[in-house]
């Protein structure tokens, strides 16, 4: 089993940014491949952001290239997803999740253990 508990959403203004965050705990972290995904009111659930184990490898949705930044600590078990430029359109409760594969790619049924969320809205 591995726990996942996301923080740093919160409300900005569209050109803005921010850090979210997924504290890991449970299962060894490092054997884990990650990812971030979101989901708006009344749409399915979107792939944002995968990275493989170590950290080397990273793969992103096309519109969340050159703003957005996944990235991990594997020491401290924590996971990150730094959003810039921030648009109303990134406005969705944003999820972790951890893969058992190396390195995940964007379908949902790739991962087997989910956050609950955290709300990020971004204002016009």
């Amino acid at each position: 089993q591995v726990q996942l508990v996301e923080s740093g959403g919160g409300l900005v203004q569209a050109g803005g940014s921010l850090r979210l965050a997924c504290a890991a705990s449970g299962r060894t972290f490092s054997r884990f491949g990650m990812g971030w995904f979101r989901q708006a009111p009344g749409k399915e659930r979107e792939f944002v952001a995968a990275i493989n184990w170590s950290g080397r490898s990273t793969n992103y949705l096309d519109s969340a290239k050159g703003r957005f930044t996944i990235f991990r600590n594997n020491v401290v078990n924590m996971l990150y997803l730094q959003m810039n430029s921030l648009k109303p359109e990134d406005t969705a409760v944003y999820y972790c999740a951890a893969s058992s594969a190396v390195m995940p790619g964007p379908g949902v049924n790739e991962y087997d253990y989910w956050g609950q969320g955290t709300q990020v809205t971004v204002s016009s």
